[in-house]
């Protein structure tokens, strides 16, 4: 953890020559090769805080830590700027720290207090999964697998909505009435399994009893394989219908007796605008019916009584306008549950599927739409995981489908895994020249070319990324580092012979592409990708 190092020893510093700063914040982000490997604006920031110049400042802090090992040069440059480059000796050392953590390595304790759940996919339980959920599925199992590393108490669930109106539309749609709204080849086969093995029910025509009886159905026959599929294990179902045992009405009642609700034209309303939202919201109707925003303010409070103190909920981009009122519910929350954790709601944009400059249209009310489980079958599980995972959840997202399929160097997934395979042949191609060689560490000191010290730069970045990625979700940093290490691991390779005549030499190659070899292995792990040892 390069980056997080270099953060805190400049820290130590800036508390010495500047007791009375205080805290504050400040970056080190990777710099302009031309000026070193990494750059800080700390002294810009101080300077606004102790009323000097930010090049005095920087040329201060530069003097204290020019003694630090870790660093060959500490400069500074205009308008105060503190440029880093990393000394060799530690850029070596760290290929042997890399192979003695292993798996653990990038791994820390620095989320050791979160206890975390993570709730995502939850689609509704009338059609298979789409593209859109997808995306957040992988999103939500790449963070959790992030978190993890990171120290983290992690838990992963899905929350079934098995009631409401969509279960009654989607009764009505198997009983194929003036009422139905989903169509497609799963309603008929909806239709054929409850009418064949359930036919009292089917006779009986109760749109509500046949919606759960056949939503039950989709979430066995098909939600739940195609998660297998996609290589996601979740810890926890919760059903919507257990909060209606008590969990809704009990929410609902601790509202209105800390005076957070008020009715008006015989609904129930609560204060929502005292806490951020736009405009109050119903929880009660005047129909004597219990909102969605009711049961997923007992959701959430279910959700912190379990002793969870950060929330991560994915939801799709029709949930946008939702955000509001739930972050408001979840303030009151906190008040009244005494509560200090934090929700976070990460909205997965839209996708298209791309084949050849041309949108391949979804219709899911017409059943026209390509399902996640026909996109998986396509291009594989891995490749699919890999495109959802290099997008911006916050950005639309163009899934080109020619590219998915390519089985060749432009195809990211095929180059990564490709390193990784390559890899893997040298090593074993070493066993089997049973040459007498020790991998001790002592002849890293030898790794000195430009595209080996590179590739060690590259390596030692995956402690920063988890870290960061941890902090602010951005989970594409992943693929995009898979991609830049693989690019790494394939220039060294080109540039230097592994296996020569130099013993020495060779030990000391090898273990730099152990190293590597770990390290990639590591992200494709985060990111839920296999590490293929033939291609």
């Amino acid at each position: 953890m390069i980056k997080y190092q270099i953060k805190e020893t400049v820290k130590k510093e800036v508390e010495k020559a500047f007791p009375k700063a205080g805290d504050f914040n400040f970056t080190v982000e990777a710099a302009e090769p031309k000026y070193g490997d990494y750059s800080t604006n700390v002294a810009m920031i101080l300077a606004k805080r102790v009323g000097e110049q930010p090049m005095g400042i920087a040329s201060r802090i530069t003097e204290q830590l020019k003694n630090e090992t870790v660093f060959e040069t500490v400069e500074v440059a205009k308008p105060g700027f503190i440029n880093f480059k990393i000394a060799p000796i530690f850029l070596q050392n760290q290929i042997s720290e890399i192979i003695k953590a292993g798996e653990k390595y990038g791994n820390s304790d620095l989320g050791q207090d979160l206890k975390v759940n993570i709730e995502f996919i939850s689609a509704n339980p009338t059609g298979p999964l789409t593209l859109g959920n997808g995306r957040g599925g992988y999103a939500g199992d790449c963070l959790a697998n992030v978190l993890e590393a990171f120290g983290a108490q992690v838990e992963r669930e899905y929350y079934i909505n098995d009631r409401g109106a969509q279960i009654i539309k989607l009764g009505h749609s198997v009983l194929q009435d003036k009422e139905a709204v989903y169509r497609g080849e799963y309603i008929e086969k909806l239709k054929d399994l409850i009418s064949h093995y359930h036919t009292e029910q089917y006779r009986s025509g109760k749109p509500e009893k046949i919606g759960r009886l056949a939503a039950a159905i989709m979430m066995e026959e098909s939600i739940k394989k195609t998660i297998q599929k996609m290589g996601i294990t979740f810890d926890r179902w919760f059903s919507e219908s257990a909060l209606y045992r008590g969990a809704v009405e009990d929410a609902v009642g601790m509202l209105a007796t800390h005076g957070l609700t008020y009715k008006k034209e015989g609904a129930l309303w609560l204060k929502t605008t005292d806490y951020g939202d736009d405009k109050d919201r119903v929880l009660i109707t005047k129909e004597k019916e219990f909102t969605y925003f009711a049961s997923d303010i007992a959701y959430h409070w279910d959700k912190i009584r379990r002793g969870y103190n950060l929330l991560i909920d994915f939801w799709g981009a029709d949930h946008h306008g939702y955000v509001g009122r739930m972050q408001a519910a979840i303030e009151i929350l906190k008040k009244e549950a005494d509560w200090s954790g934090e929700l976070k709601i990460l909205i997965a944009q839209l996708v298209r599927l791309m084949s050849r400059g041309q949108e391949i249209k979804m219709s899911k009310r017409l059943g026209t739409y390509i399902t996640l489980d026909e996109l998986i079958d396509e291009v594989g599980p891995d490749v699919t995981r890999f495109f959802f995972l290099e997008r911006g959840l916050d950005t639309h997202m163009d899934f080109d489908l020619d590219l998915a399929k390519e089985r060749s160097e432009k195809n990211p997934v095929y180059y990564i895994q490709y390193a990784y395979a390559r890899i893997a042949s040298i090593m074993a191609k070493f066993k089997r020249q049973n040459v007498n060689l020790k991998m001790t560490g002592q002849n890293v000191k030898l790794i000195k070319e430009p595209a080996e010290i590179a590739l060690v730069k590259e390596l030692i970045k995956l402690p920063d990324i988890i870290i960061e990625t941890a902090e602010d979700y951005q989970v594409q940093r992943l693929p995009y580092y898979a991609i830049e290490l693989a690019t790494k691991f394939h220039n060294f390779y080109e540039k230097c012979r592994v296996i020569s005549a130099d013993k020495n030499l060779t030990a000391a190659r090898l273990e730099l592409i152990k190293a590597t070899q770990i390290v990639l292995k590591k992200t494709l792990d985060l990111m839920g990708i296999s590490a293929p040892e033939k291609m």
